[in-house]
């Protein structure tokens, strides 16, 4: 897990102000979450539903079922979800920049 809260001071620190995808559009983007564990199990599932009606997904799971907390459980397969929204967007980013470069012959 990355602190995305650190590595957007960062970037502001060196005052790189080209368009970026932010921790604060990530969390702009989810609408809903949804968990489940699976019965006599530690796998946690986190369906995350994004404004446009795409969802994805996140799962965690611990070796020792002696370790599994609920609420852990559902952090890191939220974390891990978001994650996948980070390479959604940043695809979406890269479309709008290219969509606006002007080509002359």
């Amino acid at each position: 897990m990355s602190d995305g809260k650190a590595v957007e001071q960062e970037i502001l620190a060196k005052g790189l102000t080209a368009p970026r995808i932010t921790p604060a559009r990530i969390d702009e983007v989810i609408v809903g979450e949804d968990y489940h564990v699976f019965l006599g199990t530690t796998l946690t599932i986190c369906c995350l539903t994004l404004a446009n009606g795409y969802t994805v997904t996140g799962e965690s799971a611990c070796a020792s079922p002696e370790n599994f907390d609920v609420e852990l459980g559902r952090k890191i397969a939220r974390d891990n979800a978001k994650q996948k929204i980070w390479a959604l967007e940043g695809y979406v980013l890269r479309e709008r920049l290219a969509s606006s470069v002007v080509y002359s012959d």
